[in-house]
């Protein structure tokens, strides 16, 4: 899409998730770190949500991600919070952890700071999990502030959901 106009916005890739969702009678869960809670707040924007959506963790602390999604110490200490070991297992135990079918992890560095020569702000890690599938995980490196990096992840996620389903984005 090179016309920003084609970018469909955030309401209605939410829409269409929770459209492709319902039509399966699946729920979704999502485990989030540096997007805060902005993946849950825009499908729960969705009216008619609680038929699909089954809820939200955020884990912004590497405590919460052990407690409340049971990522292991060892993925934390040997990779990192933003890192595919770990998403995978934050995608893991919000499907462990949850009655959905589906779910979505997102763990990255949206700055200002906090980046490295290996991990620079912008970059975030991904992980998605469907029904009879091991979790799916992919990075992506974003450009911009902290709100832009943030959105783009958002943006990602639900992209990648949609993908997942075979509902496009």
């Amino acid at each position: 899409m090179d016309d920003v106009n084609d970018v469909p916005s955030l309401d209605m890739l939410a829409q269409r998730l929770g459209e492709a969702l319902r039509a399966r009678d699946w729920r979704l869960a999502t485990a989030e770190s540096c997007t805060g809670g902005w993946v849950a707040k825009v499908m729960t924007d969705v009216a008619g949500s609680s038929a699909w959506f089954e809820r939200g963790f955020v884990t912004y602390s590497n405590d919460a991600k052990r407690e409340l999604l049971g990522v292991s110490d060892d993925a934390l200490e040997r990779y990192g919070a933003v890192s595919e070991r770990v998403v995978a297992e934050m995608v893991s135990g919000a499907l462990a952890n949850s009655r959905a079918e589906v779910a979505v992890a997102v763990s990255g560095i949206a700055g200002p700071g906090g980046g490295s020569a290996d991990k620079p702000v912008g970059t975030v890690w991904f992980a998605w999990g469907f029904p009879g599938e091991g979790p799916t995980a992919r990075c992506l490196c974003f450009a911009g502030g902290r709100d832009a990096v943030r959105e783009q992840a958002v943006r990602a996620a639900l992209l990648g959901l949609l993908g997942g389903l075979g509902a496009g984005g």
